[in-house]
């Protein structure tokens, strides 16, 4: 598959908005990891680029630090509704961390952040959302990276480890594994069916906080509003979610009175690559059980759990950075 890259790259300057920080801390450090590197900045300038996709449609994505150099890419695939804007302090970290600078690059699935809605619902699928991440990697030139996966980000990354496993140089699982909970999907379904909208954004920072306390206990008030930032858009002088209301055709599909069937599979396919897990301790998508069972079946798998943090963890706590950025470090 072959794809044109776009040549309108349009530079972004640093966010201006920062996510304030709060204390997390996660497990601590597994055997076999980098020496503690020096902290990177939570706020990098990045370049907004695009790519066409095979069937025509525009997808984007944010590049951040250098484009050529010895250190793997990181590519970050983010969940069912959310965008690239969930890993701006994760890629900005990973992109500057001093004498240690790579390439991370943030993808907008099709129907998400700026990308092209899709005419047909039914390509709001993992294995179109597979293809297209393959056509990035090729656009790019990227024969080898090490995948952040949230969520469906994950399943994605597990995908990518059978179809084109070479690709795959190290792995992060944000809060998934081969079982998904029954119980999480409908919690998301329920959200999507109602999609919120607001008139500001103090109002949409409430109806996250509204719905999401459970989840994220800790979070302070400017923390919710940096979240509701990432997850909506202004559209005609209303605050809406940054998706394609057609992503909950697939999803209202499904039986969800069961689990869907595992992936143990395709997990399996990931046999031959450093692997993290993290979970949230509030998580109701991925259980204690099945990060267990992924352990005995991946012997060098590492995992942490990330406190006071549901479906998914926001990636935004010093900790789970530093955490990150050194196993990728000590990975590829």
């Amino acid at each position: 598959m072959t794809q044109a890259a776009r040549a309108d790259a349009k530079p972004r300057p640093a966010q201006r908005k920062k996510t304030p920080r709060r204390k997390a801390a996660a497990a601590a450090p597994a055997a076999g990891v980098a020496p503690a590197l020096p902290d990177g900045s939570t706020d990098a300038p990045f370049e907004e680029r695009s790519f066409i996709a095979q069937d025509g449609l525009r997808l984007a994505f944010s590049d951040y630090g250098p484009r050529h150099g010895a250190r793997t890419p990181v590519l970050c695939l983010a969940g069912l509704t959310r965008n690239s804007r969930d890993f701006h302090e994760l890629a900005s970290f990973l992109s500057s961390i001093p004498g240690h600078e790579r390439r991370v690059i943030a993808l907008d699935y099709r129907g998400r952040g700026r990308s092209d809605h899709d005419r047909n619902w039914e390509n709001y699928s993992l294995a179109c959302e597979l293809a297209d991440v393959l056509d990035l990697l090729t656009t790019l030139a990227l024969e080898h990276v090490a995948v952040v996966g949230t969520s469906r980000g994950g399943l994605i990354g597990m995908l990518m480890g059978a179809a084109r496993p070479a690709s795959l140089r190290a792995v992060v699982l944000n809060d998934i594994g081969p079982q998904i909970e029954a119980q999480g999907l409908l919690r998301i379904r329920q959200y999507m069916r109602e999609r919120p909208v607001a008139r500001g954004w103090d109002e949409a920072a409430d109806a996250l906080r509204r719905m999401w306390e459970g989840l994220y206990p800790a979070l302070s008030d400017a923390e919710w509003h940096a979240l509701a930032r990432k997850i909506y858009r202004e559209e005609n002088g209303r605050i809406v979610p940054d998706y394609d209301p057609n992503l909950l055709k697939p999803l209202d599909k499904l039986d969800l009175s069961v689990s869907p069937p595992p992936i143990w599979a395709q997990f399996a396919s990931l046999a031959h690559v450093p692997l993290l897990v993290l979970r949230g301790q509030h998580s109701d998508i991925l259980t204690a059980e099945t990060v267990a069972e992924m352990h005995r079946r991946h012997p060098d798998l590492q995992s942490a759990t990330v406190p006071d943090s549901g479906h998914a963890p926001l990636l935004v706590e010093p900790p789970v950075l530093r955490r990150i950025a050194q196993f990728i470090e000590a990975s590829t």
